[in-house]
């Protein structure tokens, strides 16, 4: 077929060659930095590039952390510059607004663009050859300490967000860790609080094939005719498997999967997707150092900041900024599950945190793909927002009637949860009846429950906390009194497990609060008897028996039986016949003449 194009083989993360950093700037500290893992660096030099203008009080300042074999040129400085890495993210009037924000963005330590790195001379040699394998072995808080120097000789005392994904979030859920009060926003993209067994499996026997490579020499290769770049060509298309998901590769390849592009390669190129791995594997190898590929990869291996919630939310305890975590969901290398590991210790602790699993099929590399970008991307630019300059007050609330009453019902000042949020203005009628400036305290702490990623996106971008969740699965994620009120508004019929979730309520909340429609209400009777067929009850429960989402057809009768079983205090009751436009009163038989019921409740030992 010949020499296949770039958009054939391109990569999500190989967006360039090693072409020259025009915009770099260099900073060297002659202090020696001590090492996490024992010994240290004499001078440590550190390669970054910056864009937009920072300003007086150096509060504008966004740092930006890169992956494994990524660098200092996240983005496109003018029309002429390089492609970067992150262009759909960074840049005039996009997520992270360089003409509001001053974005920096450092080589990793140990990296090969600028940074110190296993390639430079080492001090302490006596021929000054450079370090190669006897570069010491770095941490993630090694590579943060590096970033601090740099912060520190910017003048920056708390950035505006850390961000950054993959191994780029390790470093920012690092910052936090060892600085909690060094941000005011922590942004923390396609990550984990550490890797799973598989992907450590990965990284090590890609790092088996760089180091048992001929030419290796120890490490010691870089004064020599040939350097390991089979070894590294593995690793590179070992890693790059891992980058993708199943069915992106199905697309990419099956079609053509017996018609190779013929390159010129010493690896196999039997199959198509042969050549698009030799492709990728070679091309890596003219930019990136092989020590360096060891290095960091196992800073990202001994990576841990803990299995288990516990440990998570130590972890987090002292964190002042506000979190948004992004998952993808096919992203089998830092699967979502892992994301929600870090969400439930966030949640625990009461801190501020929107999660969404983005839906898509790109796998691990959506976190650089444009289209999964312009899904996630208004998420970052909302937590991002200038709060004084630009609140956050929704023009397009219209309650119906249901959420009017829960809305009458909830006392002011109340902390709430929301649980199938849907679009999130109930929670945000809730916030803006009751604004005050500033962010939330806990006391009047506003969150969302919800698994449709439109729905989800919606809420967030009001400027409301929200997290993605199956409500199937009950709420681990809660502690126990955490909400003043827990809502269930029209979602009761939709779901699995009935009595699990209404205890789950009364345990985070100390009240809850249902509303759902009602099946006995005299038209959806009379349709049933009269036509003999299902019912359908109106609005926004019109489906029919083929299509709805409700698993259960609950009557208020049926409702008070169960709440009368769970031992629970029936606070206020609000009847609807909403087909009339009426309110129903209690004695006016509502199990026959409302269609819709919202009902406040709480435990009986409360």
């Amino acid at each position: 077929m010949g020499e296949p194009s770039n958009e054939d083989l391109s990569s999500t993360d190989d967006v360039r060659t090693d072409a020259p950093l025009a915009y770099a700037k260099y900073v060297t500290f002659d202090q020696p930095l001590p090492l996490e893992r024992g010994g240290e660096l004499p001078e440590v030099r550190c390669c970054y590039e910056t864009w937009g203008t920072l300003n007086n009080d150096a509060s504008n300042a966004v740092l930006v952390c890169h992956a494994v074999s990524g660098d200092s040129h996240a983005a496109r400085h003018d029309k002429d510059d390089q492609p970067g890495w992150w262009d759909g993210l960074i840049g005039p009037g996009l997520p992270i607004d360089t003409d509001r924000l001053f974005v920096v963005c450092p080589n990793v330590l140990g990296g090969c663009r600028g940074s110190t790195g296993p390639g430079d001379a080492d001090p302490t040699s006596p021929d000054g050859k450079p370090y190669g394998a006897k570069f010491p072995r770095i941490t993630i808080g090694d590579i943060v300490e590096a970033q601090k120097l740099l912060a520190d000789h910017l003048g920056i005392r708390q950035w505006r967000a850390v961000v950054g994904g993959s191994l780029g979030g390790h470093q920012v859920l690092q910052w936090i860790n060892r600085y909690p009060d060094a941000a005011k926003t922590c942004i923390a993209i396609a990550t984990s609080p550490r890797l799973n067994s598989q992907a450590l499996g990965f990284d090590v026997i890609a790092r088996n094939a760089i180091q048992t490579d001929p030419h290796y020499a120890g490490g010691q290769y870089y004064d020599k005719d040939q350097r390991p770049d089979t070894g590294l060509a593995i690793a590179r298309m070992l890693g790059h498997i891992t980058y993708l998901s199943v069915e992106a590769m199905e697309a990419k390849f099956d079609p053509d999967r017996h018609d190779p592009r013929q390159i010129a390669s010493q690896f196999e190129q039997r199959f198509s997707i042969g050549s698009y791995l030799a492709h990728q594997g070679q091309k890596f190898t003219t930019r990136f150092d092989a020590n360096s590929y060891v290095t960091l990869s196992m800073a990202m291996d001994l990576f841990d900041l803990g299995g288990t919630r516990l440990k998570l939310m130590e972890t987090f305890d002292e964190a002042t900024c506000d979190f948004l975590l992004i998952s993808f969901s096919s992203d089998w290398l830092f699967p979502p599950a892992q994301s929600r590991e870090i969400v439930n210790a966030l949640t625990a602790l009461d801190k501020r945190v929107t999660y969404a699993e983005i839906t898509t099929n790109a796998g691990h590399d959506a976190f650089l793909i444009a289209k999964d970008i312009a899904t996630y991307g208004p998420l970052i630019r909302e937590r991002l927002r200038d709060t004084e300059t630009h609140p956050a007050v929704p023009s397009d609330i219209t309650l119906n009637v249901d959420e009017e009453s829960i809305l009458e019902i909830i006392p002011a000042g109340s902390s709430v949860l929301d649980l199938g949020c849907g679009n999130g203005q109930l929670l945000a009628a809730i916030r803006d009846r009751h604004r005050t400036p500033g962010p939330p305290t806990t006391e009047h702490r506003l969150m969302g429950v919800e698994v449709a990623q439109e729905n989800l996106l919606a809420t967030a971008m009001r400027g409301i906390d929200v997290i993605d969740y199956d409500l199937n699965h009950g709420l681990p994620a809660f502690i126990d009194d955490q909400f003043d009120y827990v809502i269930l508004n029209a979602t009761l019929q939709a779901v699995e497990n009935v009595v699990e979730l209404l205890n789950e309520m009364l345990r985070v909340g100390r009240h809850a609060i249902i509303s759902f429609p009602n099946f006995a209400y005299r038209q959806l009777r009379d349709h049933y008897v009269t036509h003999g067929r299902s019912p359908k009850a109106p609005g926004e429960f019109d489906f029919d028996w083929h299509n709805t989402p409700n698993r259960r057809f609950p009557t208020i009768a049926d409702v008070r039986d169960l709440l009368g079983q769970l031992n629970v205090v029936i606070d206020e009751e609000v009847f609807w016949d909403v087909d009339q436009g009426q309110r129903i009163e209690p004695d006016n038989d509502p199990n026959l003449n409302a269609d819709t019921a919202v009902i406040a409740f709480h435990r009986e030992n409360r």
